[in-house]
């Protein structure tokens, strides 16, 4: 389906994406995104709340907080706020996309979506396929 070079792109920028989600400050579990377009980094982003707030991710009881933001959701913001098109990129993400980014991912035009671990819950897969959209984990 993809050739060598591909794939050697793909796992570099996933291992890029494994970097960002350092920078996350959520203790549960830290995410990165990157999302590229021609082989440039157009956006990028981790798991963390939204600007402005403390950042803590988890209540008292160690659960995450309910306005905690996917990494794809905030790189699909940044993207939005910095006049780039997502149209046609590819979305390299530490973790597969829940529901709620498969939507925005849909609607933010990724074609391709390149991720390393299985989430617990695959509805966010399986919509993105509904979609038409590459979907290949590495």
């Amino acid at each position: 389906m993809h050739n060598n070079k591909q794939t050697k792109f793909d796992l570099s920028y996933l291992e890029m994406a494994q970097v960002w989600a350092k920078n996350s400050y959520c203790k549960r579990k830290q995410v990165g995104a990157l999302i590229v377009k021609d082989r440039m980094i157009i956006s990028d982003g981790y798991n963390g709340t939204p600007s402005g707030f403390e950042n803590v991710c988890e209540d008292e009881t160690g659960a995450t907080k309910a306005y905690v933001l996917h990494a794809e959701a905030n790189a699909i913001t940044k993207v939005a706020k910095s006049g780039n098109s997502s149209e046609g990129s590819t979305l390299y993400v530490t973790a597969s996309p829940c529901l709620e980014c498969a939507k925005l991912i849909i609607q933010a035009g990724i074609k391709r979506v390149v991720y390393h671990e299985d989430y617990r819950i695959t509805d966010g897969i399986d919509l993105l396929r509904r979609a038409g959209i590459e979907v290949q984990q590495l």
